[in-house]
């Protein structure tokens, strides 16, 4: 999972060979073979705040078999074994790209600003292990490179409603990743000098509260 993510150039929050194992004792894990019994992909659940929150995690498909629809596959099979698990708690993701954040569209998954996930410290402990950590941290956990996406069982569009809204947004989300990605590590690619100077321009924040329908505060919730 690790060098996955190094290889993509993106975040990711490490767990030990140990934590993994628990999590397929307990039959919180969803592990992909192919028909030759040669291992293709996997995922895991965690849960924070008590169980009020659910996070599909650790989701990775082996260079083999990947650009075949396999880590929808797993997706779908993680979110549904979440679903049965825990069917009262809130699932929520983050993600760094636009085709994880269509797959979650289609799965019913919304847009949300961080202060909607768990605020469980352990969860956000594990952040500590991704290379992005120094930008959740400069933004007090209110942003990041990630796009935080949440299914609520109790207040939630259906699952068509989403996947047309991403469909219909699609080109608009992948411009606005680049700008959020541009805006937030600007100030890490600065001297210190510029960044003296601009301090006041790289403090102005964006707003707007509510659904899916006002999604442009989600990404620049500076």
């Amino acid at each position: 999972m690790a060098a996955s993510a190094k290889a993509r150039g993106t975040g990711i929050a490490k767990r030990s060979p140990e934590y993994i194992q628990q999590k397929m004792r307990e039959g919180k894990a969803v592990i992909a073979f192919n028909q030759d019994g040669i291992w293709a992909g996997f995922c895991y659940i965690e849960t924070w705040s008590h169980g009020e929150y659910v996070a599909n995690s650790g989701l990775i498909v082996s260079p083999n078999f990947r650009k075949g629809g396999l880590a929808k596959a797993i997706k779908k099979k993680i979110f549904e074994l979440s679903r049965l698990t825990y069917p009262d708690s809130k699932i929520f993701g983050l993600t760094t790209g636009l085709a994880v954040m269509k797959i979650n569209s289609d799965l019913g998954y919304e847009p949300v600003t961080y202060s909607e996930l768990t605020q469980d410290e352990a969860f956000w402990a594990g952040c500590k292990s991704c290379v992005n950590y120094e930008i959740l941290m400069s933004k007090e956990r209110k942003n990041c490179l990630c796009t935080a996406m949440l299914y609520d069982p109790k207040d939630h569009y259906e699952p068509q409603e989403t996947k047309e809204f991403f469909e219909e947004k699609k080109s608009v989300f992948e411009r606005m990743l680049r700008i959020k990605q541009w805006k937030l590590l600007r100030p890490f690619f600065k001297d210190d000098k510029d960044s003296q100077s601009n301090t006041k321009d790289k403090d102005a924040s964006g707003g707007g509260a509510g659904k899916i329908k006002s999604f442009f505060h989600y990404f620049f919730n500076f």
